[in-house]
């Protein structure tokens, strides 16, 4: 397997007379977990959804897993995976059902044990059979989360991963996280608004304004290049400045 999960190149998305995404270039190590940051409009959501195939680019190439996008979506989705507490699942389906659905959709081989496990792993035995939509936003989450791992993936898209959880809860997700790299070698790439969560669990940072790729390192090498104490602090001098970086 290549070293690299992602490499994308001279990435770009135009809408008519508005430009999203403008030619963005990064590499992902293939068991990194590497956090997606800008504020709203920077283009990580275009960007997240280019990666899923969802969006064609205006123009750039993109490589998942040794392979390209869109030309082998095909395979390359049954590898990878996305999970975000603002994508509703089908409410009037109890959680075992909705993640039977998305076992299926993936063809595994034994959907109910996977189920089981998922749903002891991630604590969602007690809610297992309550329909989806009469769950708390942290329980959504949590098994939004479920959904995200149903397939074992080794490209892991995470959309606020801990919103909605309270402290504890969202401590645990994240060890769960890392736990799930480890043991799997899977990369995950997560775009989050909390940035001591990213400085925790993120070994690289990559920086979006206004559609462009700003900046990019360890949290620690860009909170010491920027002279700060810690990756909140960059990311409003990033956001802040009129050209955005150092």
């Amino acid at each position: 397997m290549s070293s690299l999960a992602v490499k994308v190149s001279k990435l770009s998305k135009i809408y008519g007379n508005t430009t999203a995404v403008q030619d963005v270039s990064f590499e992902i190590e293939t068991g990194s977990i590497t956090a997606l940051l800008g504020g709203n409009g920077a283009g990580k959501t275009t960007i997240i959804s280019m990666l899923l195939g969802l969006l064609t680019p205006t123009s750039g190439t993109i490589h998942l897993l040794g392979e390209q996008m869109p030309e082998k979506r095909q395979t390359i989705t049954s590898k990878m995976n996305f999970g975000s507490p603002y994508v509703d699942l089908p409410k009037r389906l109890t959680v075992r059902q909705n993640l039977d659905v998305f076992a299926s959709l993936y063809g595994l081989q034994e959907p109910r044990r996977r189920v089981e496990q998922l749903c002891e792993e991630l604590h969602l035995q007690n809610i297992i059979d309550r329909p989806t939509g009469k769950l708390s936003s942290g329980q959504a989450t949590r098994v939004g989360l479920a959904k995200a791992l149903i397939n074992a993936p080794c490209l892991l898209l995470l959309d606020e991963p801990t919103a909605s959880l309270d402290p504890d809860t969202a401590d645990w997700v994240r060890e769960y996280l890392k736990a799930y790299r480890d043991l799997t070698g899977a990369t995950i790439i997560l775009a989050s608004h909390n940035m001591t969560e990213v400085e925790r669990v993120c070994e690289n940072v990559l920086m979006l304004k206004s559609g462009s790729m700003i900046d990019h390192g360890s949290p620690f090498s860009l909170i010491e290049k920027y002279s700060r104490q810690n990756l909140e602090q960059v990311f409003l001098e990033i956001a802040r400045s009129p050209d955005g970086a150092k």
